[in-house]
């Protein structure tokens, strides 16, 4: 698994390749938490790269997403999620607590 991370005005961008598992979810965690430690909550996940993604990465996401939302901070969305994790999201209900952009520039702009 790779992470990067990208700061731009608005938003942060996390681009994501390779698996997330139980092994390498504390590497997304940890991450995540570098950007919202520093209070940047608007945060666009781009998954271009993601070829498969666990319960405990759809669990680090979730944490996330609780941190950036309270007191209406800011959120996490989603960019070019393979149509493989789309379908584990919107099996998992999550489709309705993340927003879902085709591509970065639209996800990045909805900041």
């Amino acid at each position: 698994m790779e992470i990067t991370t990208r700061q731009f005005k608005h938003c942060d961008l996390v681009t994501l390749s390779g698996r997330i598992d139980s092994a390498t979810a504390p590497k997304l965690s940890e991450a995540l938490e570098a950007i919202t430690n520093e209070a940047r909550f608007k945060i666009v996940v781009d998954m271009t790269g993601l070829e498969y993604m666990s319960s405990a990465g759809f669990r680090a996401l979730i944490a996330t997403q609780r941190t950036v939302k309270r007191y209406n901070r800011g959120e996490i969305v989603f960019a070019n999620v393979p149509a493989l994790i789309h379908s584990a999201l919107e099996l998992a209900g999550f489709t309705t607590i993340f927003q879902i952009y085709p591509d970065v520039t639209s996800a990045v702009g909805s900041f």
